[in-house]
């Protein structure tokens, strides 16, 4: 994406992402960003965090749900959605077990495998999970 454009707007998205844990929806991104900018639009909140996942710099979580939430930490780390609020967790894991999964997903791969995602669903300590 080279010369893109500097926008306030996307910087304050960014900002937003990088300074929550919540893994906000796009509405969610809206409604706090529109503190700021009373005029900008969902159309434009949406473009500005798909172009931010598209340029790796958040991470977008397809739900089962339909809704996309988005993170700001882009260190690969997998995510556990709980089956009974809908919220979504970090789930880090030491680094060098995810390469491990990319190694053995290439010894059944006829290609060659670089990464991977991996969504987990349980249920959270708030709603009654261990």
């Amino acid at each position: 994406m080279a010369n893109l454009k500097y926008s306030r707007q996307r910087a304050a998205i960014k900002e937003y992402l990088s300074s929550t844990l919540d893994h906000p929806t796009a509405d969610t991104v809206y409604l706090h960003i529109r503190e700021e900018f009373p005029n900008i639009s969902l159309g434009t909140v949406y473009r500005n965090l798909n172009l931010l996942a598209d340029m790796g710099e958040a991470v977008k979580i397809s739900t089962p749900d339909g809704g996309d939430r988005f993170d700001g930490c882009t260190v690969p780390h997998y995510h556990v959605v709980c089956q009974s609020c809908g919220r979504v967790f970090d789930l880090k894991v030491d680094e060098r077990y995810m390469q491990e999964m990319n190694e053995l997903a290439d010894q059944y791969f006829e290609g060659s495998v670089a990464a991977h995602t991996a969504l987990f669903y349980g249920i959270c300590k708030d709603c009654g999970g261990s």
